[in-house]
């Protein structure tokens, strides 16, 4: 198993005698993209009719979203980011002198960074420091209003328990908004775990940047409404302000304007693509991929952030160097594409590597560490 590439690498334009395994930074771009971008400007020079054509890609990215995700398309809306999205319902919420967020300590800053920079009044941050994985419980108590985390790390590339993070919650009432940008495309996602949850597209989704999926959980936070709105965020038809127009009932009220309608074209295109693959088969090739090297770099004694247990890791492995940007530009020379930043580099496989991909990358890695 993993001996050959689960997805075919000629589907994706990776230049030839290159390795690249850096899917945790940008994915190598599906070929199929070049004409969902010439339809999108091709929709875009039409008038009307264009916008109706791109109100459908609009609903066909969402449809494939919800089947990515297990919930329904009413659900997904779209942000432009990452941050944005955390940050509209950071504002949304009645904060009130003493609430505090739980986080892990080295967690992504588009998570934290919404809450951290609130002025009226402060937001407490409980940071749980170590690799213990049920760290986070002891800094949870009644004034935890958000339990926010990366499903997967960037940083290190562990896997949170989020059964275990949605039961902390659920004993103190609070939140759990979740990351699943390091996560989605090659991870099984049960959205319906969190409250709101939120990914990047342009990583192991094989999308472009330009755009994000918002996710509100309507069963658990029926009455929830954004603190701010835009054009889009009002159902359409309305006319007038004596009367506050109403929210659009599903989750697209997450989107202040018009959606980023080419990446959006490009993530239809994409996950239509992924929809040829069992979630669980990718999961399954990806990592076995990251514990071969795990495995082959415990060996020769180079050392790793990532934990080495498959049910606590992702698709990446993450190793700590203070040379990390002149490892990550010889490792390019030698053709293998990984990525640098914050004091590691990070190997990140999808479903166009395979085993000789991981021996090639540890062979360039042992040169390079030497």
């Amino acid at each position: 198993m993993s001996e050959i590439p689960l997805f075919d690498p000629r589907d994706f334009a990776i230049p030839d005698g290159v390795t690249h395994v850096c899917a945790g930074g940008e994915t190598a771009p599906l070929r199929r993209h070049d004409a969902a971008l010439s339809r999108y400007l091709r929709d875009k020079s039409m008038g009307m009719a264009g916008r109706v054509a791109q109100e459908a890609q609009i609903d066909r990215a969402r449809a494939g979203i919800a089947r990515l995700w297990g919930v329904d398309a009413g659900s997904i809306g779209f942000v432009s980011n990452v941050a944005e999205g955390v940050s509209i319902v950071a504002e949304s919420l009645d904060w009130r002198d003493g609430d505090n967020m739980v986080i892990d300590a080295n967690e992504y800053p588009s998570v934290v960074g919404p809450f951290l920079l609130r002025r009226h009044p402060r937001v407490t941050l409980h940071q749980a420091r170590g690799t213990e994985p049920d760290r986070l419980a002891e800094f949870v108590d009644e004034r935890t209003r958000v339990i926010g985390v990366s499903y997967v790390s960037y940083l290190t590339g562990e896997r949170h328990d989020l059964v275990a993070l949605r039961a902390l919650a659920d004993k103190v009432g609070a939140l759990l908004v979740v990351d699943f940008t390091q996560a989605s495309g090659y991870l099984p996602i049960d959205a319906q775990i969190t409250d709101f949850a939120f990914s990047a597209c342009y990583k192991w989704m094989l999308g472009i940047t330009g755009t994000a999926i918002a996710y509100w959980n309507r069963a658990r936070q029926p009455d929830w409404s954004p603190a701010s709105a835009g054009w889009h965020s009002f159902e359409p038809g309305h006319r007038g302000y004596d009367d506050p127009p109403p929210l659009r009932a599903d989750a697209l009220r997450f989107t202040r304007g018009n959606p980023a309608h080419a990446p959006v074209y490009v993530l239809a295109e994409a996950l239509d693509y992924l929809a040829a693959y069992d979630p669980r088969a990718v999961q399954t090739h990806v990592q076995a991929l990251t514990t071969s090297m795990l495995e082959q770099l415990a060996e020769l004694q180079i050392p790793t952030l990532t934990p080495a247990d498959p049910a606590r890791h992702g698709a990446s492995v993450c190793v700590p160097s203070p040379h990390a940007q002149t490892i990550v530009d010889g490792l390019a020379r030698r053709g293998v594409l990984t990525w640098n930043g914050v004091g590691r580099v990070r190997f990140s496989f999808h479903g166009y590597n395979a085993r000789p991909d991981v021996s090639r990358t540890v062979d360039a890695l042992r040169a390079e560490w030497a």
